[in-house]
């Protein structure tokens, strides 16, 4: 500007005809100025003197010509950009550098639009969608399938079992008896109604029992202890006649040798080895 101050404030030098710059009031002539207030380019680490547009971001300065983009080297003046690591960036760079990857269409997510998030994975907004009626999914439940994404609805249409009992859909768990599926609450004992997922059971006509209930309404009583004869876990029984006995209670009435595997006789409701039937 046209001196209209007779002397720089900082060298006293005649500022009559030369250019100046005011700082809170005071006249400085060119050089004082840029020495003493001038800042340093980020960039080139040259001092942004006062006839040089200086750009400034968080503190720091730089000449115009030097505000680039880290990576491309684009100018980024009256540009949108990015900082990552102290470093500029324009949008393009640090998309590529530091954006996530939209798992469906394997583009850039670009910084500003919004970012679907589920099980560690990303998505556009508008890629984040049931795979089968292709409706937004948003924040509403879902199930995932071979890393595709559905609705509710659309999942139970599509893949769901209905629970051989109730006829409803299986959203969770279930269990498989005679190759249908149950919901665990509908797969009980078909005596006393009591639930028999994760119990042993025994089926008799097609139809699961509890053991009590099975054991009070079909298993066989032992001919000597009236105790019920079991087939659970391969237990032995011998059966004669119309009667049977554990393999451990198959002896004789009278010496109380086992008789399993051996002759006998019987006398009355009595079994009798051989030697016992002989000497009576």
């Amino acid at each position: 500007m046209a001196s209209v101050h007779s002397n720089c404030h900082r060298c006293m030098g005649s500022l009559g005809g030369r250019q100046y710059a005011l700082k809170e009031e005071k006249a400085y002539c060119v050089g004082c100025y840029d020495s003493l207030f001038a800042n340093f380019c980020e960039e080139c680490k040259k001092s942004i003197e006062c006839h040089s547009k200086d750009l400034a971001y968080k503190g720091c300065h730089w000449h115009e010509a030097c505000f680039k983009c880290a990576k491309c080297n684009h100018s980024l003046v009256e540009k949108p950009f990015a900082a990552k690591d102290d470093r500029l960036l324009c949008t393009a760079c640090y998309s590529n550098e530091y954006s996530s990857m939209c798992f469906h269409c394997k583009r850039t997510i670009m910084p500003g639009s919004r970012k679907m998030e589920f099980k560690g994975n990303c998505w556009h907004e508008a890629c984040f969608v049931c795979q089968h009626c292709r409706q937004p999914l948003g924040t509403k439940p879902l199930i995932t399938k071979d890393n595709d994404n559905y609705c509710v609805p659309c999942f139970e249409k599509q893949f769901a079992q209905s629970c051989y009992s109730c006829k409803k859909v299986i959203t969770t768990g279930g269990v498989t008896y005679r190759d249908q599926p149950w919901h665990k609450e509908c797969f009980v004992c078909t005596g006393c109604q009591q639930q028999l997922a994760g119990q042993r059971f025994i089926s008799k006509d097609e139809q699961p029992y509890c053991l009590e209930c099975f054991s009070r309404c079909y298993e066989q009583k032992c001919a000597a202890c009236s105790r019920p004869i079991t087939a659970l876990g391969g237990a032995k029984f011998v059966s004669f006649e119309d009667r049977q006995w554990h393999s451990d209670c198959f002896n004789c009435g009278k010496c109380s040798s086992s008789l399993v595997g051996k002759g006998f006789l019987t006398q009355g409701d009595q079994i009798l080895c051989c030697k016992c039937i002989s000497s009576v």
